[in-house]
């Protein structure tokens, strides 16, 4: 061998050991290799049918509850079948969803079912079960507009219709001539001054839909004041705590003055949390649709979520509402929903969540979760990555409504 010969071998190789130096200590050698993206959210679909729906009957169970089914977790299943098209698991998680959590008054849904105190199964009165959760109520009836946007079934939107109407019945509290989605079917009725609200329900691409699906009612307006009201939960004081621009797991408002206050009851907190962990999501989805720009200008007044991963490298499962941390570790359903920031406002630090701490939660050896998830961590690191990856279409767009009157409507808004 010449000394040239020799001399470029070495070189070769000093820079494929270099290569794999830089490799071995950066993100990627934990980033599987993905042939695509709607390839692995069809298979965490199936691994989340194996390990959460009950067989036959498409039960979402919360295996971390004592197997309780919330109707959360039931309009979770339906929203993903919808998008994914499986009707199987669609009209089962609906079907079991109506004789189950169905309400005898409305059209709306108890929250919480499992096994009671004697052994039975149903809806869990001694804990409330049988009040209705507002964002649960949303997403079934745009999961039911979906379902009849892609397979035509008019059952499908006769549902969403009922249901719609009793959610603007009994969940829409109007103050001050603004209307609000209350948390549930209770506050509008009850007689105290405050009225309850989780902003991470508030879901405007939802509720432009609506509008068009449901004319008779003003949804435009609650678009409207959810976006004063998410951007007014972040940026004034509560309980004279000065606020870190994140948004609140759950705010009351006064009936009389429209002041925001922090909620009575204890377990109610004003903490960027398990829930108010959503708002992002549900405000990029907004853009991402419908191209909302005050979804854009509120989500950069969440900086903190920057801030964060530019200081720490990480995003931590529970911030006081002065954006001190609560928890000292991280939850894959933080980052699936804090993506939606990301997305919207820095794209390339969304790419570097994405790969660094979505990505790498799946084995693509097995398709399936590299570590089995929590119900709640499952579905949100999915809507995540949909959310990122571009796999949230907006079902709805372009699909034609009979009205209620007889005369069709179509849907031009959106992607």
């Amino acid at each position: 061998m010449s000394k040239r010969t020799l001399g470029y071998a070495l070189l070769a190789a000093s820079i494929l050991l270099l290569m794999f130096i830089l490799y071995y200590n950066s993100t990627l050698r934990h980033t599987p290799m993905i042939f695509s993206e709607q390839q692995m959210l069809s298979a965490l679909w199936n691994d989340y049918k194996r390990r959460y729906l009950e067989p036959i009957t498409y039960r979402t169970i919360d295996r971390q509850r004592g197997n309780v089914t919330t109707s959360e977790g039931q309009s979770y299943t339906m929203l993903r079948a919808a998008w994914l098209g499986d009707k199987d698991v669609f009209d089962g998680a609906w079907l079991w969803t109506q004789e189950h959590l169905g309400r005898p008054t409305d059209a709306l849904f108890a929250w919480l079912f499992g096994q009671r105190a004697d052994g039975s199964w149903g809806i869990l009165h001694e804990e409330n079960g049988s009040v209705s959760a507002s964002d649960a109520n949303v997403d079934i009836a745009l999961a039911l507009i979906f379902a009849y946007a892609r397979w035509q079934e008019d059952a499908y939107l006769d549902s969403a219709r009922a249901i719609l109407a009793d959610i603007w019945e009994y969940e829409v509290v109007t103050i001050g001539g603004v209307p609000y989605l209350a948390a549930n079917n209770v506050e509008k009725r009850l007689d105290k001054r405050e009225v309850v609200v989780n902003p991470s329900y508030l879901a405007p691409y939802a509720y432009r839909i609506f509008a068009e699906v449901d004319p008779d009612r003003p949804w435009m307006r609650l678009v409207d004041g959810s976006y004063a009201l998410i951007e007014r939960s972040m940026q004034e004081p509560l309980g004279g705590v000065e606020p870190a621009g994140l948004p609140p797991d759950w705010i009351e408002i006064d009936r009389v003055t429209g002041a925001l206050r922090v909620p009575r009851s204890q377990e109610l907190t004003t903490n960027y949390g398990f829930d108010a962990i959503r708002t992002p999501w549900r405000l990029a989805l907004d853009w991402q649709w419908f191209g909302e720009e005050r979804a854009r200008d509120t989500l950069g007044k969440m900086s903190m979520l920057e801030d964060a991963w530019k200081r720490d490298g990480r995003i931590l499962s529970v911030y006081a509402r002065d954006g001190s941390p609560l928890e000292a570790y991280e939850t894959p359903a933080a980052y699936g929903t804090a993506i939606g920031y990301f997305l919207v406002r820095e794209p390339r630090l969304a790419e570097e969540i994405y790969r660094a701490k979505l990505l790498p939660l799946y084995n693509p050896d097995v398709n399936a979760w590299r570590t089995p998830l929590s119900y709640y961590d499952d579905n949100w690191a999915w809507f995540g990555i949909a959310l990122y990856t571009n796999q949230l279409p907006n079902l709805a767009a372009g699909a034609t409504f009979p009205s209620a009157r007889g005369a069709p409507r179509t849907l031009l808004s959106g992607i």
